[in-house]
């Protein structure tokens, strides 16, 4: 198979979105199919870096229809809000078509939503501008792309949900396919802790914005490590350096607390050795990689029951789940797995064995799969037309 796969972004092995498609880029290509990558890195060199997101899909679609009689495609598999140009044009060409497919990295419409309601409780300040295109004509893209698209690819039930119930989606185009996780990932050596051992490291892996909670998870992080002294904290991927975050922390407490605003990602499980809990506050996800990142090194994820961890992790079994945007909740269960290490480490053990699962040529297979199976239902479909035609 020959497929387009492209995202509305730099391709950075090293930033999530984007080196999600490369793992999978990769791992179709491990399977012996034919792949070519499209991010912001391709666009004309005249392109603004400021214009970049809102000219991609008309860029994109140029591009392909350019590569059209070069290059004939079997799939072009584009993220959520970029196909919509492309799907438009391709409609005026019923035969041959290749299958147009849609991936979101979580979907837009319900960050908008929780983005809205921090902007209500007075955690976020939304820009003049937010209306005019993040929380508007963007979520036009979005509803539009979906809607003109042959298979479209979720990562959890609500967003699936939602697309079906509110952006009237047709139900049989969509599927819930997770995300994988490197290689480098899988299969590391465990290391199970001293069930008695009094000292903790606690991670949080994530930029350090509204979005991802850190305006619960900070306050809960400042009574934990006030409270007991033995406790430490990473802030790993924060996108901002210490000077920044520190103050947020009362001073008795800040030695305890190792900030890293970047990192390539190979190096996560170095960075993650000797951490027991993974802190996980975020209030909107479409599958956080960070979750079975992390597990798959051994921490036990305490996080917030959005769509998307609740993919991942299983209350009490392999993690902890707490509710959105609680501070208390944060410290209570926090706290209870300071206390019951022996627990704790149960915890870690089956965090570790569910995140084996996750590997990118598995993901790989089950989308080949449903790529196959509607590339195969339409084929009949044509089939069928050209014989009633010639009759």
């Amino acid at each position: 198979m020959k497929i387009f796969l492209a995202i509305h972004h730099e391709l950075d092995p090293n930033a999530g979105a984007p080196g999600s498609v490369m793992q999978l880029g990769r791992a179709y290509q491990k399977l012996g199919h034919t792949v070519e990558l499209y991010g912001f890195d391709h666009l004309p060199s005249w392109v603004p870096k400021m214009a970049e997101g809102v000219l991609f899909p008309q860029l994109c679609a140029a591009h392909l229809a350019k590569m059209r009689t070069k290059q004939q495609y079997d799939v072009i598999d584009i993220s959520t809000g970029d196909a919509w140009v492309w799907g438009a044009l391709s409609r005026k060409r019923s035969q041959h078509r290749p299958l147009l497919v849609t991936h979101s990295h979580g979907l837009e419409h319900i960050s908008h939503l929780e983005l809205l309601e921090e902007a209500r409780l007075g955690r976020f300040h939304l820009s003049w501008k937010y209306p005019l295109y993040r929380g508007g004509y963007r979520l036009w893209e979005v509803a539009t792309s979906l809607r003109g698209s042959d298979i479209i690819f979720m990562l959890n039930r609500r967003d699936a949900d939602y697309a079906i119930e509110t952006l009237h989606v047709p139900s049989e185009r969509i599927h819930v396919v997770g995300n994988g996780i490197p290689n480098t990932f899988l299969n590391l050596p465990f290391d199970p802790g001293d069930a008695y051992a009094t000292e903790i490291s606690i991670a949080q892996v994530g930029t350090y914005i509204s979005r991802k909670g850190i305006h619960y998870s900070v306050p809960a992080l400042n009574e934990l490590l006030i409270k007991y002294p033995q406790v430490k904290v990473s802030l790993l991927g924060t996108g901002l350096p210490a000077e920044h975050i520190l103050p947020d922390f009362s001073p008795v407490i800040r030695d305890r607390i190792q900030i890293i605003p970047q990192y390539a990602h190979d190096e996560l499980p170095r960075l993650l050795s000797g951490h027991q809990i993974l802190l996980f506050p975020s209030l909107s996800e479409g599958f956080p990689l960070a979750l079975p990142e992390a597990m798959a090194c051994g921490l036990a994820p305490v996080s917030t029951n959005i769509p998307g961890s609740t993919e991942i992790v299983i209350d009490s079994k392999n993690g902890i789940l707490i509710p959105t945007r609680n501070s208390e909740a944060i410290v209570h269960k926090v706290e209870y797995l300071i206390q019951n290490r022996p627990y704790l480490e149960i915890l870690r053990q089956e965090a570790y064995t569910t995140a084996q699962g996750y590997s990118w040529v598995h993901i790989a297979q089950q989308r080949l799969a449903i790529y196959k199976e509607v590339l195969e239902k339409h084929a009949c479909q044509s089939r069928s037309g050209l014989q009633k035609a010639e009759l």
